[in-house]
């Protein structure tokens, strides 16, 4: 269906030529699921968009050739590529909400693509857009034809996507990043949904992701890209097993699986003895009763419904469940950026609950309760630099200035592991992994006692996930910080964390030590969340 030939793909920058793509070749059979993995800027998005023709300016196909069932993709007329692109050719995009029309309602945003195809008519669109929304098996899918992208979740979003680029029954669909940022089950549903279509309509598909686990899991061959090249490629269960190149043995190395270290995940060359962190058994933070209740237009939405548990100081403990169940609602409150309908809130034996999320912000515990938050990128300004975005905190809480707060800037930049001349630069000038040492930085820089984690190794990539989490056990230990770990991936809150709580509805419904959560639980939802998770397959035997 799909042959590429020695695909080169280049951008103009201030910088000079930057070649994204370097002659790589390959192709994808009818009804082939083919996995492209590999780090951020490794060229796999930039492959996919080529092939749709949709270059960012300064982007040129420098040489090769990609043909599509017997068409030029690459000399064919942009009029032929607008008609190839929905019917033959379909793609869902990284980010839901960035790809859908945040102004327009999503049943009309189906009904641009089936109009522009010539798969419906002004009288019989809107028909055909709810039957293209009940196939991406949306409940109640009339109604939500009139919702706007800011009243779904990023779960329905992703479905929403789904469905506009399947409503012309396209040939080829290539997803790009389609789970990023989705909780697990969601994930496992979009997932299990795409496949489903795929084989039920003879379609094939390029699926691009970092996570191995998922494109072993979905995948008939995976193709392993690295600098714009391709370095490995072969089926799932070789690549795990017996990988042939340094950057594939990384890749799968970085991969987290049950039964492993946090250490295990780093390099050998790489890897250290861990440092001894110590819990006390006394309470450094205590949630009775907590209670989040908003006014909706139907009547009251119960976010949060009574929780209750405790934190002791140089504890970890992880909070996992769907989207929507009340974790990000009940970070806010404990961070103090919302506050609550009823209940109390003990911080160190002191119930902060009752003081208003605004004025809260001069209290002089402020500075003991930070937040690394789960998008680096959309969490930093993008007109400070890294070094102005550290000290931000130092200057407003910390009323530090002058050489004492240049001189903790640089130590907090040592401690995080961020290069000193990264300091000045701006954030679309460091990659993600260096984004989120800085976010870390930030939360850091004020000693804290009392850190929430909210997903923040979601977007990144295996192998910088893995130096991030890393980072994370060691500030713990020679900081003594108490984490709330909010995350959607269960095999990094294991490793993570000692203690776990789960959440479903705004209620906790399982909690426990995280090894007896993870091996045994005794919920059914918990239960439901471990079989969701993707399951790599065994490690290569050399690293046994």
């Amino acid at each position: 269906m799909l042959n590429v030939r020695n695909l080169a793909v280049s951008f103009q920058t201030r910088r000079g030529q930057v070649d994204a793509v370097r002659g790589i070749s390959f192709d994808l059979a009818k009804g082939e699921i083919l996995g492209i993995v590999g780090e951020s800027g490794s060229g796999k998005s930039v492959t996919s968009y080529a092939l749709m023709r949709i270059l960012d300016a300064g982007g040129v196909i420098r040489a090769g050739e990609a043909s599509y069932s017997g068409t030029d993709l690459r000399r064919a007329s942009e009029r032929n590529m607008r008609d190839i692109r929905g019917r033959e050719i379909s793609m869902i995009f990284q980010n839901p909400r960035a790809a859908l029309n945040p102004i327009r309602k999503v049943g009309h945003q189906i009904e641009d693509v089936l109009r522009q195809h010539g798969r419906a008519t002004r009288q019989d669109a809107r028909t055909k857009a709810i039957a293209a929304l009940e196939a991406v098996r949306i409940k109640d899918a009339a109604a939500r034809y009139d919702a706007y992208p800011f009243e779904l979740s990023g779960g329905m979003c992703q479905r929403i996507v789904c469905a506009i680029a399947l409503a012309c029954d396209p040939k080829l669909l290539i997803a790009d990043e389609p789970t990023t940022g989705l909780d697990i089950t969601t994930q496992k549903a979009v997932m299990d949904l795409v496949r489903d279509l795929i084989r039920d309509r003879g379609m094939s598909s390029i699926l691009i992701t970092h996570d191995l686990g998922l494109a072993a899991q979905y995948c008939d061959r995976i193709m392993v890209m690295k600098d714009g090249q391709i370095v490995e490629q072969g089926d799932p269960v070789q690549i795990f097993s017996d990988p042939q190149h340094a950057y594939s043995r990384k890749l799968v190395d970085a991969t987290p699986r049950e039964g492993e270290s946090i250490r295990s995940l780093l390099p050998p060359e790489e890897r250290k003895a861990l440092i001894p962190h110590k819990v006390h058994p006394r309470p450094l933070l205590e949630v009775t009763d907590l209670v989040k209740t908003y006014q909706g237009k139907s009547g009251p939405v119960h976010a949060v419904r009574g929780i209750s548990f405790r934190i002791d100081q140089g504890q970890s403990v992880g909070l996992v469940g769907e989207s929507g169940c009340g974790k990000s609602t009940t970070s806010e409150i404990l961070v103090r950026l919302l506050d609550p309908t009823s209940g109390t809130i003990l911080f160190d034996g002191q119930d902060i609950a009752g003081i208003p999320a605004q004025r809260f912000v001069k209290d002089p515990r402020r500075a003991d309760i930070q937040m690394v938050f789960q998008d680096a990128t959309d969490s930093l300004n993008p007109r400070h630099s890294a070094r102005q975005t550290i000290a931000e905190p130092l200057r407003r809480l910390g009323g530090m200035g002058g050489s004492a707060l240049a001189a903790r800037i640089e130590e907090l930049a040592a401690l995080v592991g961020l290069p000193l001349p990264l300091l000045d630069r701006f954030p679309h000038q460091l990659s993600g992994g260096q984004k989120a040492r800085v976010g870390i930085a930030r939360a850091v820089a004020l000693n804290p006692r009392f850190l929430i984690l909210d997903e923040p190794t979601a977007a990144l990539d295996v192998s910088i996930q893995a130096v991030v989490l890393n980072l994370l056990v060691d500030l713990r230990a020679k900081l003594g910080l108490s984490y709330l770990f909010v995350s959607h991936d269960l095999h990094v809150v294991r490793l993570l964390c000692d203690h776990v709580l789960v959440m479903k509805d705004g209620a906790i419904v399982e909690e426990g030590p995280a090894h007896r959560v993870m091996s045994e639980p005794t919920h059914p939802y918990t239960r439901e969340l471990l079989a969701a998770a993707p399951k790599p397959p065994a490690r290569r035997i050399a690293a046994a």
